[in-house]
């Protein structure tokens, strides 16, 4: 059996009374502040109403600005750089009514805010660039939602899907999403396929030394003429392009409504293979270098 000694009675005793002396002076601490605790949670529990609800009104005012400019006919990158902005500016607005709720002094808010506001512009000086850059596609037009465009620089090309307040969306042929800066797009030069209604097609078709050249061009011009989707009243052109090292390259330049440039395309390149094959102008070997000497 363990025996109590009277020194670890004191040592027990004295932390039992430290531990009921802590107790009591929370339990005064929280009776003297009780209402303030109780104030500041009513003022959190309205901050968080206030936030709630601002969600609701936000979502509201960005639907009614969206119907306004859809019924007014406004360009699709407007609405949705519009509708970007204004997200970011409304909540910029709740924030800070839900701080002011908490009791926190709007003048120090202020305060802070401006002596941070160099550090903050440095820190996001792409942000602003990109913000800058949205502005600049939506006065400039260089492109606009569901043109097909090709970022020159890095290769980067699909058709808009949005233009946001930082960055624009592609989406390519393969069903990727592609996500530039907008003060990339407006620092580098961009090719806007689909600017026009009509797009030139230009295929090049290479055919060997020993196939019958003139023969090869007429059915090359018939595949081209006979297609549904090229424009007839428009130039079409039939020529020898270059005397390459493995055959002769062909080319051939005809015009297409822009939205129907790829299956064109397609289709043509798989017409002019079976008319040559059928009729016996062959194609260069793989690896063969055809070029008489």
């Amino acid at each position: 059996m363990c025996v109590l000694t009277t020194e670890s009675t004191k040592e027990v005793t004295e932390t039992v009374q430290d531990t009921v002396g802590e107790v009591g002076r929370m339990t005064e601490y929280l009776q003297n502040h009780l209402p303030d605790i109780l104030a500041y949670g009513i003022r959190v529990l309205l901050a968080l109403v206030v936030f709630f609800v601002g969600r609701i009104v936000i979502k509201w005012i960005r639907a009614l600005v969206g119907r306004s400019f859809q019924r007014s006919g406004v360009d699709a990158g407007v609405r949705q750089f519009t509708d970007s902005f204004l997200k970011f500016a409304l909540y910029v607005v709740l924030i800070f009514s839900i701080v002011t709720k908490l009791g926190v002094d709007t003048a120090s808010v202020a305060a802070v805010l401006a002596s941070a506001g160099v550090a903050i512009g440095l820190a996001l000086q792409g942000s602003l660039a990109n913000f800058a850059g949205g502005v600049l596609i939506l006065l400039l037009k260089p492109f606009e939602v569901g043109d097909y465009i090709v970022e020159d620089t890095n290769k980067n090309e699909g058709t808009v899907k949005e233009i946001q307040i930082f960055y624009t969306k592609l989406s390519t042929l393969d069903n990727k999403t592609i996500v530039i800066p907008n003060g990339m797009l407006t620092n580098n030069s961009i090719t806007n396929v689909t600017a026009k209604n009509e797009r030139r097609l230009d295929l090049r078709v290479t055919i060997a030394y020993d196939s019958d050249l003139r023969r090869a061009k007429q059915l090359l011009e018939q595949v081209v003429k006979t297609d549904g989707q090229i424009l007839q009243e428009e130039e079409i052109l039939i020529f020898v392009d270059e005397l390459g090292e493995r055959g002769v390259v062909l080319g051939a330049r005809a015009w297409v409504v822009s939205e129907h440039y790829w299956e064109a395309r397609w289709r043509i390149l798989e017409n002019i293979r079976l008319a040559f094959e059928e009729h016996g102008v062959r194609l260069p070997e793989v690896g063969v270098i055809s070029r008489p000497r």
